[in-house]
């Protein structure tokens, strides 16, 4: 790792050849030169656009700018005062190397966004330069000053990144830990970047995958595991990725590798959508626990897709309840639940009052008493089909949610 004071040498050498007082020709060209810098540089490097307009943004282009003001500002300094680090400028830079290493990059992109950047003030150097007929001798120092300059940054980033990794570690399981959770942060991403990434880890990028949610505490056989298959075990909610289709042999070795654990494996989908893959799973593993799922201790979502979609939204649901149970508000629980029982056996079943009557386990003359009774506090809302349909949606979700209540 390379001491701060290593880069006090360079700084002097290039930056007291050049005049103090061009600091104040370069401040006002500031603005507009951090712009034009962002602006070619996510033009070069695609991957970055998110980054400067995501969550964080202002933090990035603070650090950005530190980096020019940070140059511009020890032109300024006589030569005496220009040794030393600078510790908000160099903790930025080091900062922005242990972001790529935790990002499962290697550092060429962002050297590369470096080099964009000195390539650009150059250019507007030159064009300063005309304007104020400065000598070629003059900038020729100042662009060798600023490629020092350059240097320093990308070894602060090389020391940031040497960090990371020590601190990550270097095993494939971490390379797969991070290239999974990048699959997983739904950030766009192409698909070369994603490759590179699955190559760190030596890992072939499927078509398809399948999300599995683990209960906390839960750990799967390794020795079980499908060797491809991703997993992060250390996050608050645990998870596996498996590459591929879901077939039934593979369905087997999955449940035999999770023998003991508490788990819901997600729908296949494309590794795009993976993240959806997996909030699903987590949504089947919540309703097992509340007992309305009771195929413990592994849930197949393909096996509860009806259950998945009505109860996808509790809040959404008791408004659906709201709406088209109304007429069953001012009722009595058991009477509630009697004409909820008769009217979604009819709504489902079209069938006769002494088949009904069967099925319930009441006389035909109570099931042909209750249809009355729906009849006229329903009103015409029966006649209607998509009031029909509404209502015996929301007659079965009531009876899924109630099934953790007994």
């Amino acid at each position: 790792m390379t001491a701060p004071g290593q880069h006090s040498a360079p700084r002097v050498s290039a930056l007291s050849a050049i005049p103090r007082e061009l600091t104040t020709i370069m401040r006002p060209e500031l603005p507009s030169l951090l712009k034009e810098m962002l602006e070619e540089i996510v033009g070069a490097i695609p991957e970055y656009a998110d980054l400067l307009d995501g969550q964080g943004a202002r933090v990035i282009r603070r650090g950005i700018e530190q980096n020019v003001v940070a140059f511009v500002e020890q032109v300024g300094l006589p030569p005496q005062r220009t040794t030393g680090t600078m510790p908000s400028r160099d903790e930025i830079c080091r900062q922005f190397g242990r972001f790529e290493a935790y990002e499962g990059r290697n550092l060429d992109r962002l050297l590369e966004a470096y080099r964009i950047a000195c390539q650009v003030a150059l250019r507007r150097v030159r064009v300063v330069g005309r304007r104020y007929n400065l000598s070629a001798a003059l900038l020729m120092t100042f662009a060798d000053a600023l490629f020092a300059y350059m240097g320093e940054i990308a070894e602060l980033s090389r020391e940031g990144y040497r960090q990371a990794l020590v601190e990550l570690g270097e095993e494939p399981d971490n390379r797969r830990r991070r290239l999974l959770r990048r699959i997983l942060a739904g950030a766009p991403m192409s698909r070369a970047t994603l490759k590179e990434l699955a190559q760190q880890a030596n890992w072939t990028l499927p078509e398809e995958v399948t999300m599995v949610a683990l209960h906390p505490g839960s750990r799967p056989k390794r020795s079980e595991l499908d060797g491809e298959i991703l997993a992060d075990l250390s996050d608050p909610e645990p998870h596996l990725l498996v590459p591929g289709h879901l077939d039934d042999m593979r369905r087997i070795s999955l449940s035999l590798a999770l023998t003991g654990c508490r788990a819901a494996v997600g729908l296949t989908t494309t590794l795009s959508e993976a993240p959806d893959s997996l909030r699903w799973a987590r949504q089947a593993l919540a309703l097992s626990e509340t007992g309305v799922l009771t195929d413990l201790p592994v849930v197949f979502c393909e096996d509860h897709l009806l259950q998945l979609w009505l109860l996808g939204d509790p809040a959404l649901l008791r408004q659906f309840g709201k709406r088209y149970l109304r007429p069953l508000e001012g009722l009595t629980p058991t009477q509630r639940s009697r004409l909820s029982d008769t009217l979604r056996s009819w709504l489902s079943t079209r069938d006769t009052a002494p088949q009904m009557a069967e099925e319930l386990g009441v006389h035909p003359q109570t099931i042909r008493y209750r249809l009355r009774v729906l009849e006229r506090i329903f009103g015409p809302r029966l006649s209607d089909p998509d009031e029909r349909f509404g209502i015996e949606i929301a007659l079965r979700a009531l009876r899924l949610q109630s099934r953790n209540r007994i």
